[in-house]
């Protein structure tokens, strides 16, 4: 029975709909996937005190050309052993793009010895190179903080079950 429910919630979730019907469903708020700013500043949040000081405007909110590349890159760029794209794993720290329209981001992988390591920075690249607005890209690999599991969005953490 609780299975049910909690399925039933998953879908709610993912869904973005409210249950009808139930007195749970009626007396609790409509769930709603984080947006992408709030997302953001949670990642941005993360990045070591030695960040750049370019990387600062990804921690409000960020502008339309950044929510571009966050919608039409980095939301469709998947690391191949996990079903969840690379925004919703976590692994972007920051992403910033001038006036201009010059790209910077700072991503990591799941560990150091990841076996996509060598192809999905390219592959972020790629993508974000074809971004409208975008003239130049620059995606950085760092490995401090150290990713873990908690990086994770809500809406990972319910695509894979956790």
């Amino acid at each position: 029975m609780a299975e049910k429910k909690e399925q039933r919630e998953e879908k709610i979730f993912l869904e973005g709909n409210t249950a009808i019907g139930t007195a749970e469903a009626d007396a609790a708020p409509p769930v709603q996937p984080a947006s992408a700013p709030d997302v953001l500043s949670k990642q941005s949040e993360s990045l070591s005190s030695s960040s750049s000081p370019s990387s600062s405007s990804a921690l409000s909110s960020p502008n339309p050309l950044e929510q571009k590349v966050i919608d039409e890159a980095l939301k469709k760029c998947f690391d191949p052993e996990i079903p969840v794209n690379i925004w919703e794993l976590g692994l972007i720290y920051s992403v910033s793009v001038s006036p201009e329209g010059a790209a910077d981001v700072k991503m990591t992988l799941t560990a150091p010895a990841c076996p996509v390591a060598g192809s999905l920075p390219g592959e972020v690249e790629q993508k974000i190179k074809a971004v409208p607005g975008i003239t130049d890209e620059k995606v950085e690999l760092v490995w401090e903080p150290p990713w873990t599991a908690e990086m994770m969005s809500r809406v990972a953490r319910v695509m894979l079950g956790m």
